[in-house]
């Protein structure tokens, strides 16, 4: 379980976050040729391209949750934003649909009456979740706000206010910064549904939930630190040692992995896929675990006889 305070800090779905206070193709009959192994310059975040003769699809790893001294968004960042007549996000992040997501959110994380949090916990459980909200300096009034919500929203709220402690804040990070300064007129297009990526926690047995929360406050600044520390692999374009933080524990909860990142990662190299029949440039935008390590996307592409190319 020790891998969930990393896969929530940075692949946590962008949804939950922002309401909680997001080379060539070829086809045929052989494998795609492997490209020559990419050195990272250390300039910037990892960018990968997808391309045929008349489409290209930029492929970029993103935080949801960032410093404020953080300038990703320069050098082919930027001239791939800029040259994209569509941005493709986890979900639509348009102050439209963000509108509505609080209210959905509150709907399904919500306790039924009569049921709070802390009723949900053993003695034990009780014991260490409180102590853990008092070592993180979360005084009673947020313990009684959060017993209304079931484990895993309070998971995500706990990180959420760790993290803006920290330094790190939703503010900046790299969908908030692409909402407000992608080229007017460019196509918005959304992955998944922001209902789709809640049940992705909502759906999961209390049982796992209360562990998770638990991990979260076990040792809430070692938990700063280490994504402080994955911030600093992601902003130089280190790939490897990102996913080896990342996924050094993912076989301790295959089923958590399966549902945040290799069902995902699948069906988004099938989307990727299909969007190579229609002409055009598209930024393509998701969490940066999704795009390191094994089953990422770009594994996924690998068995379509799709190539990608790193190209920062």
């Amino acid at each position: 379980m020790r891998n969930f305070k990393k896969t929530l800090a940075t692949t946590l779905s962008a949804a939950a976050l922002a309401v909680s206070l997001q080379a060539c193709s070829t086809y045929g009959d052989t494998a795609a040729p492997a490209a020559p192994a990419f050195v990272p310059t250390g300039d910037g975040p990892a960018l990968w391209k997808v391309a045929d003769e008349d489409t290209t699809i930029y492929l970029f790893g993103t935080v949801h949750a960032l410093p404020s001294d953080i300038n990703w968004y320069a050098g082919p960042v930027k001239t791939a934003i800029d040259g994209s007549g569509s941005l493709v996000t986890e979900v639509d992040l348009t102050p439209e649909n963000m509108a509505a997501m609080g209210p959905l959110t509150i709907q399904k994380a919500s306790l039924p009456e009569g049921q709070t949090l802390r009723g949900l916990m053993n003695d034990e459980q009780r014991a260490a979740y409180e102590a853990g909200m008092a070592k993180a300096g979360l005084p009673a009034p947020v313990l009684d706000q959060l017993d209304r919500f079931e484990p895993w929203f309070a998971a995500i709220t706990v990180m959420q206010i760790l993290l803006q402690k920290g330094g790190i804040d939703g503010s900046n990070g790299v969908e908030k910064v692409l909402e407000e300064t992608v080229p007017a007129g460019t196509e918005r297009v959304a992955l998944e549904t922001v209902e789709f990526q809640l049940d992705i926690f909502d759906s999961l047995p209390v049982e796992k939930q209360l562990v998770y929360l638990l991990e979260v406050l076990e040792n809430p600044d070692a938990g700063v630190a280490m994504l402080s520390t994955i911030i600093d692999e992601w902003k130089v374009g280190d790939v490897t040692d990102l996913a080896t933080m990342l996924f050094e524990n993912a076989e301790d909860d295959p089923v958590l992995m399966e549902r945040l990142f290799y069902a995902r990662n699948a069906n988004w190299a099938g989307w990727i896929d299909e969007r190579l029949d229609t002409p055009g440039t598209v930024f393509m935008a998701v969490g940066a675990g999704h795009l390191a390590g094994e089953k990422s996307v770009q594994d996924y592409l690998a068995t379509r006889d799709i190539a990608v190319t790193r190209i920062q």
